[in-house]
């Protein structure tokens, strides 16, 4: 007796390439950070010889980071990637254990919900477009007095914010996706493996 379970897999899918692709890009991501650093650290070390680091190399990591962290969890929560205590969990019955994953689902979904509420209200803070009636609509607030960029490149922040917005954004949709598959697991009776 499961929920709409043929429209749940078919929405399980869709999620799951969308996640799958933003995991690529985040990690298309830290490999270029990986190769900046190298190329930063090397130009430090042949100073003597004409090179330097890239400039601006701590702020392209910070940035990097921020996005591929925000573009791996999506995947993480949809393959139920996130820690847990199986040493306890594997000694109950199987619908218990899916009713605790449905619980963990449910807790991770409102911490999805703040993480992106949050990110938004950052996004609109550094976002220096857009009327003040089109800001009212979507809750973004005042414009920004001026338009924050980071220190050596002048890269405005708004960019890497909204980058990360929409790994959020995603990582919420793929947590209410999960309420749903896990409740389908509940009334199947035990969990399936991703």
């Amino acid at each position: 007796m499961a929920l709409a379970k043929s429209t749940e897999v078919r929405v399980g899918r869709t999620m799951e390439r969308i996640s799958r692709a933003l995991a690529y890009f985040g990690g298309v991501v830290l490999a270029g950070i990986a190769l900046t650093t190298v190329a930063s650290v090397i130009g430090r070390a042949l100073l003597g010889f004409g090179l330097g680091p890239i400039k601006g190399d701590f702020e392209i990591v910070e940035m990097g980071c921020a996005i591929a962290v925000f573009s791996f969890l999506p995947w993480c929560q949809l393959r139920r990637g996130h820690v847990t205590v199986d040493i306890f969990i594997s000694r109950l019955s199987d619908r218990t254990q899916a009713l605790l994953g449905l619980v963990g689902d449910v807790m991770l979904s409102l911490a999805a919900f703040v993480i992106l509420w949050r990110l938004w209200l950052g996004f609109g803070e550094k976002f220096p477009f857009g009327s003040d009636g089109v800001r009212a609509i979507f809750g973004m607030g005042s414009k920004p007095f001026f338009a924050e960029s980071t220190y050596e490149l002048e890269l405005p922040v708004w960019i890497p914010f909204g980058f990360s917005l929409i790994g959020a954004t995603l990582f919420f949709l793929v947590s209410v996706y999960t309420i749903w598959r896990s409740l389908n697991w509940v009334l199947d009776g035990r969990e399936e493996h991703v």
